[in-house]
């Protein structure tokens, strides 16, 4: 039994790595969070792009939305973390995260959906071990390609097509930062559909993108 278990976990091991290893050159072929859309909503609109070909504007308008410090941490934004945990107790529950890009995409690639500290530790190590294998070109361009944008409707070019009935690399300023505004309960907001709250957003993250340089 003793050798049964060490070699399963050797080959959970190599697997990760194998995966880590994979992520460099290939999107995933299915996420864990992309499967339960598929079964909830029936549909998987999905469309992998490469960086190049995603444009600058929904590259901004998510880093305004999402993590302004993208290119500058190491993976964890201990400012946002620290107001995240002061505005949580504040209100006695979680009404805002401070996770990064980086640990958004290592949620979203290897991972699950959930608020477990089980879950939290492994998004921990897998940013660490991504941060350095991949660089952050990788990383945004698998985040970008495999967030939820929508009901079913998951990376930015299927989000451009589906709202906008255009490619990433065609959407204004405005329809970029539509589109990021959604984030993070794109269940909820809808583009087309536009609340107070969401047009507010929009706004904002329009202003956000002018102090936006991608590297």
């Amino acid at each position: 039994m003793w050798r049964f278990i060490k070699r399963l976990f050797l080959i959970l091991i190599l697997a990760n790595i194998l995966f880590v290893v994979l992520g460099i050159f290939f999107n995933p072929p299915i996420t864990l969070t992309q499967l339960g859309g598929l079964i909830k909503y029936g549909k998987l609109q999905r469309d992998y792009i490469s960086y190049d070909d995603m444009g600058s504007n929904i590259k901004k308008a998510v880093i305004a939305s999402e993590d302004q410090t993208f290119f500058n941490h190491n993976g964890f934004d201990y400012k946002a973390i620290e107001k995240a945990i002061k505005k949580n107790d504040k209100k006695g529950k979680v009404v805002r995260g401070g996770s990064t890009i980086s640990q958004q995409t290592a949620k979203n690639i290897f991972l699950w959906q959930g608020r477990s500290w089980f879950r939290k530790g492994l998004e921990v190590v897998y940013t660490f071990i991504i941060e350095k294998v991949w660089g952050k070109d990788i990383i945004l361009e698998r985040y970008l390609n495999s967030i939820e944008m929508g009901q079913g409707v998951f990376g930015i070019e299927a989000a451009s097509q589906y709202y906008f009935g255009k490619s990433a690399k065609d959407l204004t300023k405005s329809q970029a930062a539509w589109i990021a505004a959604v984030l993070p309960n794109p269940k909820k907001y809808d583009p087309k559909k536009p609340s107070a709250y969401l047009n507010k957003k929009h706004n904002w993250i329009m202003r956000q993108m002018n102090n936006i340089v991608l590297k």
